[in-house]
């Protein structure tokens, strides 16, 4: 008898409806995942959000109207355990740290292939933090050779393989097998990463780190 698993139920909010359809194409060759909603504007989904059960939101940025940081700041005032992630194009990165400041838990750039966003989707769907690795020249550039008050920080030599694992775009599974420790090792080593430095999330621990010094980036 063939076992039925839950699929990871998306809302898709992009005003570009070529887009919207190339991504239902997309998903609609795969089972673990179902389409369950779809808006052309930020105002839209906020109006449907409640009369619509998704695990996951993929949001765009610049959209007529409410764009995507506004949307998202908005959409978690009705549900603060909303799980967002941001599908942006090259050029939109200075929207990063805004959106991720809005409550985003991921953020992803249009251009990536489909295996990379199925895994993006079911780490965001549980709550975890993904992001394309490719905007850590972003990070480096806008961020390097500023420092932070950082004198009492006291990291460990675990916390630190981990934090320097987490810059080179390792997800949770990979960081455990390298290090031959449990996925829930990794999690509590990364939310006291997260205590420790005074961070919001993944992406602005790695922005403490960078400007801190605290991980080596490849040239």
């Amino acid at each position: 008898m063939e076992i039925m698993l839950d699929t990871i139920k998306i809302f898709i909010v992009d005003d570009h409806e070529i887009f919207r359809n190339g991504l239902k194409l997309v998903f609609s060759k795969n089972k673990e995942f179902e389409i369950v909603g779809e808006a052309g504007s930020g105002e839209e989904f906020l109006e449907m959000m409640d009369d619509t059960v998704f695990d996951i939101v993929l949001m765009d940025i610049k959209m007529n109207g409410l764009n995507g940081i506004e949307t998202t700041e908005k959409a978690l005032l009705k549900n603060s355990r909303l799980n967002v992630l941001v599908l942006s194009t090259f050029g939109e990165e200075e929207f990063l740290h805004q959106i991720l400041n809005a409550g985003a838990k991921g953020f992803l750039l249009k251009n990536i292939d489909k295996e990379t966003l199925f895994g993006a989707i079911k780490l965001v769907s549980r709550g975890q933090n993904y992001f394309s690795p490719e905007l850590l020249p972003f990070f480096t550039k806008k961020y390097l050779g500023q420092t932070d008050n950082n004198e009492e920080l006291r990291l460990t030599k675990r916390e630190m393989e981990i934090l320097q694992l987490i810059s080179e775009g390792h997800t949770n599974t990979e960081i455990a097998e390298r290090l031959f420790i449990s996925i829930r090792t990794v999690d509590t080593h990364k939310n006291n990463l997260i205590s420790k430095t005074g961070s919001k999330n993944i992406v602005s621990l790695l922005i403490y780190a960078i400007k801190n010094k605290l991980i080596s980036i490849s040239a």
